[in-house]
């Protein structure tokens, strides 16, 4: 098993000029390593859809690519995201963290806990591009080859939970982050 910051950490050193998108309990821990114009912290989120949100942006700037740093409870809220990203190809990696509990509502394990396989529901939606990491040394042996090539890709870790989380509030008010994120994609204001 790997903690949230060694997983980020990774993600980090292979982002290269991505966007990445962070909902939920990976906002402060992405916030701590990145302070890029191309970092959008979708919080307050509508729970299950930064996939969608990921999506628009690599449909809109094929040529940047998005990571979308995604929680299992979120995943879970919005399991036709997968079937979306399989049939709108776009440059979109989406990282499925999997600690097995609605971290920021109280650390309750949610309903597919030890049951869920979140690879083979990508493949079932007919992503053809699936990776599972469930510890830090093979995330970080496989991470550049899963975050490399074209997408969609769904690249599910498995990651300790943690208890006493709160929900999380953006390093920036979301004028100034949709502001920024404009800016960096050269998009009309």
């Amino acid at each position: 098993m790997m903690t949230q910051q060694q997983a980020l950490e990774i993600v980090k050193r292979h982002r290269n000029n991505r966007v990445v998108v962070t909902t939920m309990s990976a906002v402060p821990t992405w916030a701590a390593l990145s302070d890029s114009p191309l970092d959008f912290h979708f919080i307050p989120s509508a729970m299950g859809h930064a996939p969608d949100l990921g999506l628009g942006i690599a449909l809109a700037r094929p040529e940047r690519g998005v990571i979308v740093l995604n929680g299992d409870g979120c995943m879970l809220m919005n399991l036709g995201s997968l079937i979306t990203l399989a049939n709108h190809p776009a440059n979109i990696h989406l990282l499925i963290l999997d600690n097995g509990l609605y971290e920021v509502t109280g650390g309750q394990p949610h309903a597919g806990v030890g049951h869920a396989d979140f690879a083979e529901l990508a493949r079932g939606a007919g992503i053809r591009r699936v990776y599972s990491f469930d510890n830090h040394d093979s995330w970080q042996a496989g991470a550049a080859e899963a975050l490399a090539g074209p997408g969609p890709a769904v690249i599910w870790l498995k990651i300790e939970g943690r208890l006493g989380q709160q929900t999380p509030k953006p390093p920036r008010p979301m004028s100034e982050q949709i502001a920024r994120l404009q800016a960096a994609l050269e998009l009309p204001g």
